[in-house]
């Protein structure tokens, strides 16, 4: 079992379409067991992935797996796509930075995955952005994390911040997201960084939203699907190197 997380240090960069759709991929793609867990209070990932109609759950329950109060295996739920569950987020993860403080447990998140690790093939943690005490467990938990960097200074500075919290704590892919090659801040950015993935602009992704599903799932032959493919490719074969 390997732990994927998609995390940034700056909201609005393309995070939960890239777990999402990351997650779509490894279930379908590669036929691996795939957990996706929401750990954004937010509950992007949870909203685009989850069979209700109104997209949450019956009750604030999120973070009683942290407490103990809960086993994680009763919060899984399964999704339409086959061989892709999920742990829905919902606003208790709010207080889940405090409770991290108050428990002292540095390592709790790792304990909880490796609770898992019989059922799973592949984890894919959707972060909340921001270095906390959250973003903390998850780098320690991870064995990779996908950094999505909007081609912009300023992206490539919370990247930069990012690094240098880390350290060598983990792995980091960074990704570029959001590209429109026909701007030149952009194309001057994959240039400078030919070896980062790269996921375009394109209205097909932003569709992931409406459409709640992945861009594999409606429009298979299209750019963004080969993109979201050939990403995670290259996640698999820096897991299994």
């Amino acid at each position: 079992m390997s732990t994927i997380a998609i995390y940034s240090l700056k909201g609005g960069v393309g995070k939960t379409t890239l777990a999402v759709n990351l997650a779509w991929s490894a279930a379908v793609q590669s036929s691996r067991r795939t957990l996706l867990w929401d750990l954004d209070p937010q509950a992007a990932s949870s909203f685009l992935l989850t069979q209700r109609a109104d997209g949450t759950r019956l009750r604030d329950q999120a973070q009683s797996v942290f407490a103990k109060d809960v086993e994680p295996e009763k919060l899984i739920e399964k999704t339409a796509t086959p061989r892709l569950d999920l742990i829905a987020a919902d606003a208790s993860l709010r207080r889940l930075d405090l409770l991290f403080h108050e428990m002292d447990k540095k390592k709790r998140l790792q304990k909880l995955l490796t609770g898992l690790r019989n059922d799973y093939d592949r984890i894919l943690l959707d972060c909340p952005p921001g270095l906390t005490e959250t973003s903390d467990q998850v780098m320690r938990a991870a064995d990779l994390i996908v950094v999505p960097v909007i081609p912009s200074p300023l992206s490539e500075r919370a990247l930069a911040e990012v690094v240098r919290h880390l350290g060598d704590r983990a792995e980091i892919l960074p990704v570029h997201s959001m590209v429109d090659r026909r701007r030149k801040l952009h194309a001057d950015a994959v240039a400078r960084h030919p070896d980062w993935p790269v996921i375009p602009m394109a209205s097909l992704i932003e569709q992931v939203t409406t459409r709640r599903a992945a861009v594999g799932s409606f429009a298979p032959r299209s750019a963004g699907a080969a993109a979201f493919a050939q990403l995670w490719q290259a996640i698999e074969r820096r897991l299994v190197a």
